[in-house]
């Protein structure tokens, strides 16, 4: 993927809207390709510098939070003064015009239109919310998930038991998982499970990093009468896509993972014509029913962190999307190649190209209880200060999510790799 000159002028060139974050980010050479840029040391070292980290120990558990660059911080900081300042007269006055442009700004990186976005507190926020007012459901109906999809997603669906009386159903993703296998396990599920209404669909799971071919699992669940809504939490601002790219009519999104966002913000997408078939949040009064926004009720919400998603957009497309991904999934394939000859350690995310981004979770052969992977990432921290977190729910047994971010050096991943190769060598001698 070469970066063009139009790229390269409107990423770095023509943020007079953020000018702190021009000054950040470095520059980058013309015709340079994002593979190659993905190598440049020098360059993401620099923007290794605008993140301010603990040196206490490496950090490769980005995946529950995305750290905010600098200019993003202190745009955050300002936007908690200016609330606290102006308290209700902001949220009363100028908030609702700001929060729309902000959606406006969310809408055209995204390639979809403002009013097709409302602004959640989070991606679950956002799940729960498309999961339980999804309307077009009937006793006897069948939903469905994958072992894979995010736990609070599973409850939401699980919910739907009680509360539309339909049944549940449960699939697991193969492992080792391969585009086809993937595709293959949702074409059966679907065809015999033709009582199926809604499908819930991680575009990347939070549990290995798997990435799923979105766009033909939608049409082929379009092709049964099934609706889909996309978890794509984790994989907006880690992976390079705009939302016609997966032709999804549901889907959900977290700001402050891969976006730089301060905690607390995501939103929900509702694609125009399908609006009617999700119900009002709480009977909400606020907005006509013709407003996605009235598809979400959060109450008094804290403000600053999306007066502060225009900082981050600026820092995201000034990096590039195509940049992010490369450099991720450079850190992800140095410490994976490194352990490739290591017998006794599983990864789980396969190598093929569009199938993984940045995380990637392992286990050591037979070590697949919480306990066993609790206890990996509690010796990876007090041993060699690396710090990873222990997944559960794949149906092959629990591993260890690592999870590389845009400041990780190649040097925290070489230490990665020598430490993972020292305990499973330990663990064969056991």
């Amino acid at each position: 993927m070469t970066l063009s000159r139009r790229q390269v002028v409107a990423g770095f060139g023509a943020l007079a809207a953020g000018p702190a974050v021009a000054e950040a980010v470095p520059a980058v050479p013309g015709g340079v390709t994002a593979e190659g840029l993905a190598r440049d040391e020098s360059h993401w070292a620099a923007v290794a510098r605008q993140f301010r980290v603990s040196p206490d120990f490496v950090n490769l558990e980005n995946g529950y939070y995305g750290v905010m660059p600098e200019p993003v911080r202190r745009a955050y900081h300002r936007n908690v003064d200016r609330l606290n300042e102006y308290s209700s007269h902001l949220l009363r006055t100028t908030y609702k015009a700001e929060a729309d442009q902000v959606r406006d700004r969310i809408a055209g990186v995204l390639g979809v239109a403002r009013d097709e976005i409302a602004l959640t507190r989070g991606g679950t926020e956002a799940l729960q919310n498309l999961v339980t007012g999804y309307a077009r459901l009937r006793p006897g109906d069948h939903v469905m998930y994958a072992d894979l999809d995010y736990h609070s997603g599973q409850y939401a669906m699980n919910w739907l038991k009680s509360r539309r009386g339909v049944q549940v159903v449960r699939i697991v993703i193969p492992e080792p998982a391969t585009r086809q296998a993937v595709l293959d396990t949702y074409e059966r599920a679907l065809r015999e499970h033709p009582k199926v209404k809604l499908l819930l669909l991680s575009h990347m799971n939070n549990r290995t990093g798997l990435v799923v071919p979105v766009r033909p699992i939608v049409s082929m669940a379009r092709a049964r009468g099934v609706d889909v809504i996309v978890d794509a939490a984790h994989s907006w601002g880690q992976l390079d896509f705009t939302l016609p790219d997966l032709d999804a009519d549901f889907a959900v999104f977290s700001l402050h993972k891969w976006m730089g966002v301060p905690l607390g913000a995501g939103f929900l997408y509702v694609r125009r014509h399908r609006l009617a078939d999700v119900d009002l949040r709480y009977a909400d009064e606020t907005y006509p029913a013709t407003d996605i926004r009235s598809r979400v009720h959060s109450g008094t919400t804290n403000v600053a962190p999306f007066l502060t998603v225009e900082a981050a957009l600026d820092f995201h497309e000034a990096l590039t999307a195509g940049a992010k991904q490369a450099r991720l999934r450079h850190l992800r394939d140095r410490w994976v190649h490194q352990l490739r000859d290591v017998p006794n350690l599983e990864v789980l995310t396969p190598d093929e190209p569009g199938m993984y981004g940045a995380i990637t979770a392992f286990r050591i052969r037979g070590r697949t209880t919480e306990a066993d992977n609790t206890a990996i990432a509690d010796r990876l921290m007090n041993e060699h200060r690396i710090f990873t977190v222990a997944r559960t729910g794949m149906t092959g047994g629990d591993a260890v999510r690592v999870t590389p971010a845009l400041y990780t050096s190649t040097q925290d991943i070489d230490r990665l790799a020598a430490a993972l190769r020292d305990l499973c060598r330990q663990a064969r001698n056991a």
